[in-house]
């Protein structure tokens, strides 16, 4: 019986590690590439063709749906996602299959079992599910950039929602699957990711330099860099945040620097 031949796409070395020690388990999956960068991963599974793709959502510059419409074919993919619970929708619909961070070992092996089920009776319509799915998300887009210039993110607390202007917002960072929104007066923690809120943002002074963190340029005191070469934002505050290398170039150019 030939072997499924598979590639991970993660841009978090752990997680993909994790997955492929959870697929050494079952001999009949052989990963023949991992992939920590998503212009790379095109690039890979175009060239290898494999049969299987463990794909995350977020890479920095570039979402795991970009990676799709960039290949030349479909193989399986199998969507690793901490997206709310809308995005959760589109996929139990238009999707092979997906795990939602941080997901159980025995979900992990019951989608090997699907796929295994999958390639044994060559069902039909595959594509046409990827083709459905793109077209979702793309509908979805269009009506998300409507609302791109938000001036104020709405945030529930316990019976009344509070409308935080942007201008007052200093930074946010990543907590888990929330939010920690800091503005001037206090914290707010909201459950949406930086993902989806930079969107919202994106015509504002701010910019993600980090996986886990965005910036207003506003609140911005100076860049600093360490003695190995790192670099912090320090915020009005006194607050350091560290620049990522996967976004320190997209940070200098809002930034108007060369």
């Amino acid at each position: 019986m030939a072997l499924i031949r598979t590639i991970i796409a993660d841009d978090e070395i752990l997680a993909t590690k994790r997955v492929e020690l959870l697929l050494k388990e079952n001999k009949r999956f052989e990963v023949i590439g991992t992939y920590n960068q998503g212009h790379e991963a095109v690039e890979k599974i175009n060239a290898l063709r494999p049969d299987l793709v463990f794909l995350d959502i977020n890479f920095p510059n570039i979402t795991g749906f970009d990676i799709v419409k960039q290949l030349e074919y479909n193989p399986i993919f199998i969507f690793v996602t901490a997206y709310d619970k809308h995005a959760i929708k589109a996929f139990d619909v238009f999707a092979f299959d997906f795990l939602v961070k941080p997901f159980k070992d025995e979900r992990f092996f019951k989608t090997l079992n699907k796929v295994e089920e999958y390639l044994a009776e060559k069902n039909p319509g595959y594509d046409d599910k990827v083709s459905k799915l793109l077209a979702y998300l793309e509908t979805s887009d269009n009506n998300k950039n409507n609302s791109l210039n938000l001036t104020k993110i709405p945030v529930k607390l316990g019976n009344k929602i509070n409308l935080i202007p942007t201008t007052e917002i200093k930074y946010i960072l990543a907590s888990g699957y929330y939010s920690e929104i800091y503005t001037l007066k206090k914290k707010y923690v909201l459950r949406e990711s930086i993902t989806n809120l930079i969107q919202q943002l994106e015509h504002q002074p701010f910019a993600r330099i980090h996986r886990s963190s965005i910036v207003n340029f506003d609140f911005i005191e100076e860049l600093v860099y360490s003695n190995y070469g790192e670099l912090d934002v320090k915020m009005v505050d006194h607050n350091l945040i560290r620049v990522s290398k996967g976004y320190k170039k997209t940070f200098f150019s809002k930034l108007g620097i060369q």
